[in-house]
């Protein structure tokens, strides 16, 4: 598999607090390229100055990526805990399967919402059909971190088409709630605690002023194209944390996409080890444990598995 194309392999963070004391940007947080197996993605989050912006706790953007026939997806049987999982595609096709026995290919603009609560264990591959095929892949991977008092929930999958996902537009802006509640909108994805993810695109140049409607903590990832706020441009692959919501104004640029996510912060501290999420750090020795024994639920019709990676390995895949 060849490296992610355009990936910034130096790591940056900017503290505009420390010489910008006007500044409402608290911190930015460039892409990290990452190996999850065959496959490089762009990490960011957690960050080890900004662990979780409200209770998303873990975001992965993969690509965009042109694979070859004989070039393919495939991330094995692994477990999950504490947390749900959203997979929103922009290009390509992902075939998930779980150990409830959903089997559900995912298309570019539809959502897959897993929550592991409990314990659940999934694999994702490129479609059997696609294989032998020249194919591109481009998305996002989330993670959401469940209440404290939900995190030993059964574990559940819901799907969401395109056309189920709230659409609308204002002042030329095209908006689209792929999870949660803003904007007097709500998404039909199950979410377990407030919070937003949201789509914005603008084909023009247009002034945003959305910072009424954001609560709790609020991050703003740009896909493609550029934002001008505070006389400062911001470009793609960066995610920018507000200080003050409420101040959250800015220039969408000419052909730009970004991404606003966030909510309620939890009052307890999220530990990750690896899938495993959980505000007790025994809970996660136990989920080890029982990975290591292979005593989770299978994923039927699939073989192998994902090894439970060195202590010290871990520690290294979110710097």
């Amino acid at each position: 598999m060849r490296p992610l194309k355009n990936i910034i392999h130096r790591i940056k963070l900017r503290k505009f607090f420390e010489d910008r004391t006007m500044s409402n940007i608290n911190l930015i947080i460039e892409e990290r390229p990452r190996n999850i197996g065959n496959f490089m993605v762009g990490r960011l989050l957690p960050f080890r100055d900004k662990r979780m912006v409200g209770p998303f706790i873990f975001i992965d953007h993969m690509g965009p990526e042109d694979m070859q026939a004989g070039e393919n997806m495939d991330i094995g049987p692994h477990p999950h805990i504490g947390l749900s999982t959203l997979t929103f595609l922009f290009e390509g096709n992902v075939m998930h399967k779980d150990s409830l026995g959903t089997e559900v290919e995912i298309k570019p603009g539809q959502v897959n919402w897993m929550t592991a609560g409990s314990g659940i264990v999934h694999s994702e591959r490129t479609p059997g059909y696609l294989r032998d095929k020249p194919k591109a892949l481009h998305g996002l991977q989330i993670w959401v971190a469940l209440p404290k008092t939900l995190e030993e929930i059964p574990p559940s999958f819901f799907h969401a088409d395109v056309e189920d996902l709230p659409q609308w537009e204002t002042d030329g802006i095209a908006y689209k709630l792929i999870a949660g509640s803003i904007m007097s909108k709500k998404s039909p994805v199950p979410v377990f605690s407030p919070l937003y993810f949201l789509e914005l695109k603008s084909k023009d140049r247009q002034t945003v002023k959305i910072g009424n409607e954001l609560y709790g903590e609020a991050g703003l990832y740009i896909l493609e194209g550029s934002i001008e706020s505070e006389g400062t441009t911001f470009g793609s692959k960066e995610l920018l944390v507000a200080k003050d919501n409420s101040l959250c104004e800015f220039i969408l640029n000419p052909n730009t996409t970004i991404y606003f996510f966030g909510g309620e912060p939890f009052a307890e501290e999220r530990f990750i080890y690896w899938n495993f999420v959980s505000s007790n750090n025994e809970r996660i020795e136990q989920a080890k444990n029982k990975w290591r024994e292979q005593k989770f639920t299978p994923v039927p019709g699939e073989t192998g598995f994902i090894p439970l990676p060195p202590d010290n390995i871990n520690l290294k895949q979110h710097k």
